[in-house]
This record gives C-alpha cells, structure tokens and sequence, in this order.
C-alpha cells in the first residue's frame, strides 16, 4: 500500500487569503488532488525543544470555492520530521523572525525536504541576490547614506527608491531629478527602518509592464505582464496593477538561462524574477506569486510542474 505523502504548509493564515492570486493555495491545491495530506500552520506556532522542531498545526482541506475555500481539523502538536515536504511559504517582510524560522527549517532540511532551502533564502535576500548578476539589472545603489542617494539621483536622473526588505510594491517610491522632497522621504525611512534602503535607475519600459517570470528548478515556466496603473509607479496586481498575457523574450530567455544554475545550486525549486525591460530587478525566494495569473491567461499548470519537480527531488 502507498503511504499518504504528508506536506506542511507554513504560511499566513488561510482564512485571509484571496484564492484567485494565491499561489499558495494553487500550490496546496495540486498537492491535495495528488492525495497528499496537507497541515497548516503558521510561523508563530513554530517551536524548538531538544533539538527537534515542532509546529501546532491543523490538517487541511481545501476547495476552489471563493468564501468557502477551506476546513481546518482541529490543532495538534506534530513532529516537523514526520513530514515528508514543508512549503515556506510564508510572505515577508523578511524580518528577525522570517529569519529565526528558517534556522528552526534548516534542522529538518533535507531529510525533510523544505521548499525552498531555508538556509538559502535566508542567505539570498531578494533585493541583494539579484546584485549577483549586475550586467543583468539596472544601475542600483544600496545605502543609507542621503549623500550617496542624492549623488546617485543626481547621476541617474529619476530614481525607484524602496525599502531593501519590502514587499507587495510597499514603500516604492519614484523620485525625479527635480523632485524635492527627497530629502523628506529619506528622513521617513530612516525612521521607519535600520537597514539599508535600495535606490534604482528608473526604467521607462515600467509603464508597459513589469513582467513576472517563474522558474522551476531554474527553467523557467511561464511568465505574466503586470501593468501599472495610471497614476501609479507600482505594478503589483494587489495595488492595482493590471495582469496580461506575455511571451518571453530572446532577453528574457537569456537571463533565466545565466540564473538559472545559481537557482539550482541555492535548492530554489521554485522562484519568481522580475523583469522591466531589458532588466531583471529582483529574485523573489521567499514566496513567489503569479501561479493562478499564469494559467488563467492560458500559461502552463506551474503548480503542477513543480510537484513534479518536489517528486524527482524526493526520490
């Protein structure tokens, strides 16, 4: 008899996602229509104690039912060791305790297989792998000094400035060469925030879109264009970015292509990159969206393409 394939899933809460962007629950979903058993838990149920690795979890069922999408057991203590696979899945900001749970992970990994390799995506903070690669991205400055950024605005022109650890299109700012509150905005973040910001060269080509490409296992998958809207410097779908249908191009081909054994060196089964342009401006590792836009605008089944992926891993 075939033993039932156990698969936690860490991650914010069930209750509050929105299930026709979420590639989460398209991730959970084709887990559980191959029979998997699924239990869902979320950061802060972590736990560590001699040396093993705990969650309170609950088993979950999911349906593809908006206002009606899941059933939660009821919640018990399980050994992180009993299962066979853990999504992290969580979404940043990549702060002390996204960090602190990727330690507790890295116990468990490979034996258990973690997605990705926690120890990995803590070392591969998106907005700093990306730098790896700087012939592939636009001219970028990351600093907290209001001296390098007004030389570097003053260099480049217009500017995107953003916080190094953000997320979702958070604390994105275009500043233009003659904009004077920069001075203003930087006094903010230095308030809000003790790590570095990130500043770069503003792409025109964002107002045709700013387009999210997937890869599996470092190949890449499918991709979906997200435009801005009108009035907006950000494309993220959740601040009004608008999705579309697109093909790679020759560029874009060449980019995954030069990333790509880095992806699989790091245990980055799956992973989303930005591109605007000619440009890749981030390597998203923690919680990569765009699965559902993708097969809804006719694109392959990449949930289903990396659960094959996960299944060659584990053999």
């Amino acid at each position: 008899m075939t033993r039932i394939v156990n698969v936690g899933v860490q991650m914010d809460h069930v209750s509050g996602i929105t299930i026709a962007g979420d590639s989460t629950f398209a991730m959970s979903l084709e887990a559980q229509s191959r029979g998997y058993r699924l239990f869902h838990y979320t950061p802060d149920r972590l736990s560590l104690r001699d040396g093993k690795v705990y969650a309170t979890a609950q088993q979950m069922t999911l349906r593809d039912v908006k206002g009606d999408h899941f059933t939660l057991g009821e919640p018990e203590r399980i050994d992180l060791s009993d299962m066979d696979v853990i999504l992290l899945r969580q979404d940043p900001p990549f702060d002390m305790a996204y960090i602190t749970s990727t330690h507790l992970l890295e116990r468990l990994h490979p034996k258990t297989l973690v997605v990705n390799d926690p120890a990995w995506v803590r070392n591969s903070p998106e907005k700093i792998f990306v730098t790896e690669f700087p012939d592939l991205m636009p001219k970028t400055l990351i600093t907290r000094d209001p001296g390098e950024i007004a030389r570097f605005r003053q260099e480049m022109g217009d500017i995107i400035l953003k916080p190094l650890y953000g997320n979702g299109g958070a604390g994105v700012f275009h500043s233009a060469r003659d904009d004077r509150n920069l001075s203003s905005l930087l006094e903010m973040f230095s308030q809000m925030f003790r790590e570095p910001f990130i500043a770069q060269e503003y792409l025109p080509q964002v107002r045709k879109g700013d387009k999210r490409i997937l890869l599996v296992d470092g190949e890449p998958v499918g991709a979906i264009n997200r435009v801005p809207a009108e009035h907006d410097a950000r494309s993220n779908m959740h601040v009004g970015g608008r999705a579309e249908a697109t093909e790679l191009t020759s560029r874009e081909r060449e980019i995954c292509a030069r990333i790509g054994p880095a992806l699989k060196e790091r245990g980055f089964v799956f992973v989303g990159i930005d591109v605007i342009g000619d440009y890749m401006t981030e390597i998203n590792v923690t919680s990569p969206t765009g699965i559902r836009e993708v097969k809804r605008f006719g694109g392959a089944d990449v949930a289903s393409l990396l659960w094959d992926a996960i299944e060659r891993k584990r053999r």
